[in-house]
């Protein structure tokens, strides 16, 4: 098998690691629901915290560099859905939970405030997209990748990962647990009146079967063992809302057969070369709009 495809492999990780079409779609065409039901959604401040799946670098329009920031991101439709009164919007590119408390430094190499500094006692809505970065997803997509290429039939990633008997992945995700706990915990200390909503991450690779080699290099075995992954780290984020008094909104189950493997028409998630305006490995316009359909369905619920 050549290696020729490393040195792109090795650029395209380092964009995976720096970011950490529906751009004419109107607010109107994003309401859900009857006029009625929105009233449910509370329409007060809205506050949004998150990583790169939040912020949506790359997709129109980009309104925050140093955040990759888009302004057509899951949090803007959502805002202008429910007609919140105002809406301020601090996710940023390659945060961790540690990013939610504390400062950071965004992909420019500018300062970032800590993003719980936005939330205040008139807050009335948070929305939280975290923990992807904890797990360490940039450096697991741009392993499994380069992996694939020496043995795309086989596991090499899942190999990696579970060499010794222990999945370390599944070992990232206990472990950030806590870390998701705390930053829900400081939410409610901050806004002890607010809606709280923790969002998970859409279907990256196909529910069922082996992948889409080498469109979407991730080889035929590591497939099912990272779908796991996928879902072992929703899970733990549900759990972590159910524990914490906040709600949680599935945006998996309603990714299922928009993943990195369908046609430009049809995916979320764009795969290791996009081909519309998204970051590798994250959503694209359309993701961002069928995540802000599920979490304003679940604050109508």
């Amino acid at each position: 098998m050549s290696r020729s495809p490393r040195p792109i492999l090795h650029t395209l990780a380092r964009v995976l690691g720096a970011v950490s079409l529906f751009a004419a779609v109107t607010a109107a065409t994003l309401v859900v629901g009857s006029t009625a039901a929105q009233a449910a959604a509370p329409t007060g401040r809205y506050v949004a915290l998150g990583d790169s799946y939040t912020s949506a670098p790359l997709v129109p329009v980009q309104v925050d560099l140093n955040c990759v920031r888009s302004n057509r991101n899951y949090p803007s439709l959502v805002a202008a859905s429910i007609r919140s009164a105002a809406f301020v919007d601090v996710s940023c590119g390659g945060a961790t939970t540690a990013d939610i408390l504390g400062p950071g430094t965004g992909q420019l190499g500018q300062p970032v405030p800590a993003q719980i500094n936005a939330v205040t006692a008139a807050t009335a809505l948070v929305s939280i997209g975290i923990g992807g970065n904890d797990i360490g997803f940039s450096g697991i997509i741009s392993n499994c990748v380069e992996d694939s290429f020496d043995n795309p039939f086989g596991s090499p990633c899942k190999d990696r990962y579970t060499a010794g008997g222990t999945d370390q992945l599944r070992a990232r995700i206990t472990a950030t647990a806590p870390k998701v706990a705390a930053v829900l915990q400081r939410v409610r200390a901050a806004a002890p009146t607010a809606r709280v909503i923790v969002v998970g991450y859409p279907a990256i690779l196909p529910d069922t079967g082996f992948g889409c080699w080498p469109v979407v290099p991730i080889a035929f075995g590591d497939v099912p063992y990272l779908r796991g992954v996928e879902k072992a780290a929703n899970q733990m984020l549900a759990n972590a809302a159910a524990a914490n008094g906040a709600g949680y909104v599935d945006v998996y189950t309603p990714s299922i057969g928009h993943d990195a493997c369908k046609g430009a028409s049809t995916r979320w998630v764009e795969g290791l070369v996009p081909a519309a305006s998204a970051a590798p490995f994250h959503p694209n316009a359309a993701g961002e709009q069928g995540m802000a359909t599920a979490v304003v369905a679940r604050l109508n619920a």
